[in-house]
């Protein structure tokens, strides 16, 4: 059973269809990257799976559960979105931490605020606050920035604030972790130390979908790689067959192989 099933998702924005009856699906420990020109879809379709948008039709399903169906209004209830969106971490192009938190304080922001909700919070307050301490602590050792938990975003490189952002993602135990280009807003020369950290995720057998559009990095670290084109999948395959021998006219020129 995959972790992730889309099913024919569409999104409009006024006049202009963006997604086109997408679908696919994702299993657990895969790493699925969507590549494709600007304005192809990728983005919109990363944000509709963690319900910054709503589609306009179609299903999304996790672990078998539907979690959007727009013949079922039942799955389109607002006040359902924010426990959504927790099967799904996502890291954004720019980072977005909060400027006013330390680096273990936007790690563990999130889940503290969660479990300030739990009814034993006031009775085991100490405990709960101290386990989801070490958890955050643990989080940034592992994306090599142990030396830095105490450090504002402003103190910190681009780098080093994109795997606070990977670390906060981590910290709510997503189903699936979500990038959107996660190192276009970075130099080239320290988009690497991202890269190298999501590699390591890789390795650990995390179910990611990457936005991207290093083709090297993709060819390298993903499973499965989706070619979107004007809000459809044009192409789809294992990165060998995507990248060596693609199927479509489109494809290839975008790669440049033709």
């Amino acid at each position: 059973m995959p972790i992730l099933k889309v099913e024919n998702l569409y999104k409009s924005f006024k006049d202009t269809e963006v997604l086109c009856g997408v679908g696919f699906s994702l299993w657990r420990g895969e790493v699925l990257s969507m590549i494709g020109s600007s304005g192809s879809g990728k983005t919109t379709l990363l944000r509709c799976l963690n319900f910054l948008e709503t589609p306009d039709r179609g299903r999304i399903l996790v672990n078998d559960k539907v979690l959007f169906d727009d013949e079922d209004p039942s799955t389109q209830r607002e006040s359902d979105t924010r426990k959504k969106r927790l099967h799904f971490g996502l890291v954004f192009q720019n980072f977005n931490l909060f400027p006013q938190y330390t680096a273990l304080g936007n790690v563990t922001l999130a889940k503290e605020l969660l479990a300030r909700e739990q009814p034993d919070f006031r009775t085991d307050k100490k405990r709960i606050l101290k386990s989801i301490q070490d958890e955050a602590k643990a989080l940034l050792d592992q994306v090599g920035l142990s030396d830095k938990m105490g450090n504002y975003p402003h103190e910190l490189s681009g780098g080093q604030q994109q795997r606070v952002a990977i670390a906060r993602a981590l910290a709510l135990n997503p189903d699936i972790l979500c990038f959107d280009e996660p190192t276009s807003a970075l130099d080239p020369e320290i988009s690497g130390e991202v890269l190298l950290a999501i590699k390591d995720l890789a390795k650990r057998n995390l179910t990611m979908i990457i936005v991207t559009h290093e083709m090297g990095f993709a060819r390298e670290v993903s499973s499965n790689v989706i070619f979107l084109d004007d809000g459809l999948i044009a192409e789809e395959g294992p990165p060998e067959q995507i990248f060596g021998s693609p199927k479509t006219e489109r494809l290839a020129a975008f790669l440049g192989l033709s």
